[in-house]
């Protein structure tokens, strides 16, 4: 794999991120340690994750995800020099509020959340900082409008960003980014790092996978024109395009043990848990194995060979599962395959946005 650069950061990273909010909940220590240290040996340099996680999200597990990996640098002092190391400041409270009791995010809330991180990392400098969703009102997780009514937005994006440059400006950031953010957020954390000379937003990350390709709505030019990375997270759609709830659905007797949608109740109640989701699925895994393709295949291979993605974010609980996420690097969808993705897009757009 080539490393590709993150906006204008200067930040090379391979186009395969692991993702690690499943540590500390679904993944314990050790097992942790292992995924993260074969994700290294196989090439990955690029690892993400949050102070809240791990997910479902709860005060018990908030911080365990960074500590996790924490420990692990700490017992391989080689690695960090081989990584880029992204993490996430949660935006203003969504039922969590241990992480942040505000309405808003203010300087003081951005400070104390990169302290704790670098804390918990065990690291001097976060290579990417970015806001885990806006401080905003926007239609994200779920929320398909946007309702000026809802709006109770208490810090403005230039005190947000101003904050994130005096991080990176005394060394504890390399670089800064956004996640579930509308093509509004991007252009306004843009014009005004331009307008103000502050460090500029590198990348956004943002659901894209075969069941949500709402990134292709305006955001995929806003990011290209202004040149912001996407990191796609959730490229199997929380699991639906494995093909492991095509049978048995997400609940009952013939559902996949040990699977999230099937655990955790409160993730059946989200976008991935939709009746929709789940029948789109199941076409788009017919789909790759009539071209004889494994759902993940042909999964992964649209994301991995798409020019809006600059890398995608995988998210596992096992060393099998990371490899047969890496090994499906350097598929290659046939023009059939990808006209039929089309036109089941055309039929049923994207049930899980």
């Amino acid at each position: 794999m080539n490393k590709v650069s993150l906006g204008h950061s200067g930040l090379l990273v391979t186009p395969i991120c692991l993702g690690s909010m499943t540590f500390g909940e679904q993944v314990g220590e050790a097992d942790a340690h292992a995924i993260l240290s074969h994700s290294l040996a196989r090439g990955v340099n690029f690892i993400d994750t949050a102070e809240m996680y791990s997910v479902p999200v709860r005060a018990e597990t908030y911080g365990a995800t960074e500590t996790i990996i924490g420990r692990w640098l700490a017992k391989n002092p080689g690695a960090r020099q081989q990584l880029v190391l992204a993490t996430k400041v949660a935006g203003p409270s969504r039922g969590t509020s241990w992480v942040r009791t505000g309405k808003g995010m203010t300087a003081a809330d951005i400070v104390a959340s990169c302290e704790g991180s670098l804390r918990r990392l065990q690291t001097d400098v976060i290579d990417l900082y970015q806001i885990h969703w806006p401080e905003r009102h926007v239609p994200a997780f779920g929320n398909l409008y946007y309702d000026p009514v809802r709006e109770t937005s208490a810090t403005p994006i230039r005190e947000q960003l101003d904050t994130l440059a005096g991080l990176v400006k005394a060394g504890k950031v390399r670089a800064i980014g956004l996640s579930n953010e509308t093509p509004y957020g991007v252009h306004e954390f843009v014009r005004l790092a331009e307008q103000h000379g502050l460090p500029r937003v590198a990348t956004v990350q943002n659901p894209y996978c075969l069941i949500n390709r709402t990134w292709e709505n305006g955001l995929d030019e806003t990011c290209h024109r202004l040149g912001v990375s996407l990191l796609a997270y959730s490229p199997l759609g929380f699991g639906l395009l494995t093909g492991k709830y095509d049978q048995g659905g997400a609940t009952g007797p013939s559902a996949p043990r040990g699977a999230r949608i099937t655990v955790y109740e409160s993730m059946r109640k989200q976008r991935w848990g939709r009746a929709e989701a789940l029948l789109a699925a199941r076409r788009y895994n017919a789909l790759a194995r009539a071209n004889g393709l494994t759902p993940t295949q042909m999964a992964l291979a649209f994301c991995y060979t798409k020019w809006q993605v600059s890398s995608t974010i995988i998210g596992v609980t096992s060393v099998a599962q990371l490899d047969e996420n890496l090994n499906a690097w350097g598929t290659t969808l046939s023009p059939e395959v990808l006209q039929g993705i089309d036109a089941i897009r055309w039929e049923i757009r994207d049930p899980a946005l």
